[in-house]
């Protein structure tokens, strides 16, 4: 009996390290860390190949929010999930996926240097990966993600450690403009700020301190040679339901823009949850894999293709007239029922205003829309005076704002603005890479707030539109003044095909508001 004891204990051991050897979804594994004394968990994602190679691959560092831990990214991000599959299907490289144990220290030292954890991160952590797994050990193929505390790590450490990190996608930074940060409440600010960059107890300008400006985004960037940082590559996204937030994020990325920083920018629809960050995972990691490649990025995922031929002619279907043209769903003909209107305004093209009543057709006969009629505006009109009164005597249109949507597109938009802005006339307005006038919109909320109200907004740019620092500043302000309303940051310059990606949304918005 001791003779099969003995063989038993010896070859256990042996046992246990085959197991974890081949193991590749490992959760709060532990290093020591000299520099804070003490054991550092993180959790670790291998590619499903790993065991069966022998290649090198690119890390990521995912970072966790404040009050999360290293098996965050894991349970509620889902990461192994998102990433197995898009590796399968090709629209990732296999990549390394680490996940630090990041307490709540925003991935840097401290002021008072009393818990050092970048130094661990980049003097230990990075090195201990790259000896104890099979990485590509060097910066070019190294980068960081994160969420909230996580995202201000995320752009941070490569900010700081350009020879470690050239790739950074941080989601929902938790950062916060001067202004913001000088008027945070003083038990939030000590505790989740002060304590890190100095100044505790300190109201105002005092809390500005030399250490916090050499770690703030807004002043290395504001500061830096552009040049210094020309390798880095950076894809930030952000909620339009977050709080504090919309404003930190979107006034980074107007600084970005003004110091001509290359980067992507999106808002989406959400807030500060793990179901947002979810969704953010397949673009973030097309952007990551293709810098791991050296390639321009290919783009965010398109639901439509440019080749796409559904688009047919539908040139029978739409009434062109001098003033406006008109799109009158299918039963028009065999009904007497009235229908809902949307004002579409700007210079569209033939082939656009086909391309949207096809969408708006094909959405009706999926029922996701009811029945509408559209009316074309292709010029600066006076819609309520002029086109309205003609459009109710000519067709069977169902009367009163509630049953009245306008959508802007480019220059188009600053008249369906004008128009929305008339209390009680529109129910809904939708513009889409628009100039955006702050003031006329500020003037309108003062006089008619309660009015204002009860029309729906939903504001559509790009991260590369002429026009992304009044979207902003208007999004900006409609939180403020509590206004309702959408706002989404999409990629490119505004070209079709992106305005036609995102017109289902905005339809949808639409009428929600006519059948709420």
């Amino acid at each position: 009996m001791k003779k099969y004891l003995i063989w038993f204990v010896v070859l256990f051991p042996f046992a246990i390290g085959f197991a974890q050897n081949n193991l590749r979804i490992m959760e709060s594994l532990s290093m020591k860390s000299e520099v804070l004394n003490q054991d550092i968990k993180y959790s670790i994602v291998l590619p499903e190949e790993y065991y069966s190679t022998n290649k090198n691959y690119p890390v990521v560092y995912l970072l966790h929010g404040l009050g999360d831990d290293e098996t965050s990214w894991l349970e509620n991000g889902r990461v192994s999930q998102f990433a197995d599959e898009a590796v399968k299907s090709g629209k990732i490289v296999p990549m390394i996926f680490v996940m630090p144990q990041g307490f709540r220290n925003y991935y840097i030292n401290d002021y008072a240097k009393k818990f050092m954890y970048q130094d661990m991160f980049i003097k230990e952590l990075v090195p201990f990966i790259d000896k104890q797994y099979r990485t590509v050990p060097n910066k070019e193929h190294r980068a960081t993600m994160g969420y909230s505390m996580g995202g201000f790590g995320a752009i941070v450490l490569p900010l700081l450690n350009p020879e470690v990190f050239t790739i950074s996608v941080p989601l929902s930074i938790s950062v916060r403009t001067d202004e913001q940060y000088k008027t945070e409440d003083a038990s939030e600010w000590n505790e989740q700020w002060g304590r890190l960059f100095g100044g505790q107890g300190s109201i105002g300008q005092e809390r500005i301190t030399d250490y916090y400006m050499k770690h703030s985004p807004f002043h290395i960037f504001a500061q830096l040679d552009v040049s210094k940082h020309q390798n880095l590559k950076l894809y930030i996204d952000n909620g339009d339901d977050e709080n504090t937030l919309s404003r930190s994020n979107e006034e980074l990325h107007i600084l970005l823009r003004n110091r001509n920083f290359p980067h992507e920018f999106r808002v989406r629809n959400g807030g500060h949850e793990f179901s947002y960050w979810r969704e953010a995972l397949p673009n973030g990691l097309r952007y990551i894999s293709d810098a791991f490649q050296g390639k321009n990025y290919r783009g965010d995922l398109k639901t439509l293709s440019k080749d796409s031929n559904t688009f047919k002619n539908l040139k029978n279907k739409i009434v062109y007239n001098t003033q406006y043209d008109v799109f009158l769903p299918e039963e028009y003909k065999s009904s007497n029922r009235l229908y809902p209107t949307l004002y579409c305004v700007g210079n569209l093209g033939q082939q656009t205003k086909e391309k949207i009543a096809l969408t708006v057709q094909t959405e009706i006969k999926a029922g996701v829309l009811a029945p509408l009629i559209i009316i074309f505006i292709n010029e600066k009109v006076d819609i309520i005076n002029t086109i309205i009164p003609s459009v109710e005597k000519e067709y069977r249109v169902r009367t009163g704002y509630r049953f009245r949507a306008l959508i802007g597109f480019e220059e188009g938009g600053t008249t369906a603005l004008e128009n929305a802005l008339q209390p009680e006339k529109f129910t809904s307005c939708v513009l889409f890479d628009s100039p955006i006038d702050n003031d006329l919109l500020k003037k309108a909320i003062d006089k008619n707030k309660k009015q204002l109200k009860r029309t729906w907004f939903f504001i559509s740019t790009t991260d590369k539109s002429v026009n992304y620092q009044t979207n902003g500043n208007a999004h900006l302000l409609l939180r403020e003044e509590d206004v309702y309303h959408e706002y989404r940051v999409g990629e490119g310059t505004g070209e079709s095909l992106w305005f036609l990606n995102n017109l289902k949304e905005t339809l949808t918005f639409t009428q929600q508001k006519m059948h709420r």
